[in-house]
């Protein structure tokens, strides 16, 4: 027993509808549920349709069960996942060398400080900052 040429015409239109991932009927996903509801006969006048049953059964085995726009999502959210992880590590690389530069500035900071105290001791007490002396060139008076 064979299908009517429109019931075959009604799957060929809901199979390129699902494929394009444009369904009307139903929520797009390739499966013979969405196949048989998406063109609006029953399921066993969709099993009577063999040669388009194959055809649907090669595409699903070639191309798999997800829909082009299941497919695009999972593409942008695996590129997003490594742009992710490249941020991540410049994040991580870049708080390193903050770590670092903070660490040479307070040493810096501890040895300018230890600098001052042995000039000053002696000095006896006369040595002036530069940003004083500096003051003094500027402030004619």
């Amino acid at each position: 027993m064979s299908t009517s040429p429109a019931t075959e015409k009604a799957l060929r239109e809901a199979m390129a509808r699902l494929i394009a991932g444009k369904p009307r009927t139903t929520d797009g996903k390739l499966t013979k549920e969405n196949l048989y509801r998406e063109a609006g006969i029953s399921r066993a006048t969709m099993n009577r349709a063999t040669e388009i049953m194959a055809e649907w059964d090669a595409y699903v085995e070639t191309h798999g069960r997800r829909t082009r726009g299941e497919s695009q999502r999972d593409a942008e959210i695996a590129e997003l996942t490594r742009k992710l992880k490249a941020k991540t590590a410049e994040c991580t690389e870049l708080n390193r060398r903050l770590d670092a530069a903070a660490t040479v500035i307070a040493a810096l900071h501890h040895d300018n400080q230890a600098l001052h105290e042995h000039l000053d001791a002696r000095e006896g007490g006369n040595v002036r900052s530069l940003s004083a002396r500096r003051g003094e060139i500027h402030d004619p008076q």
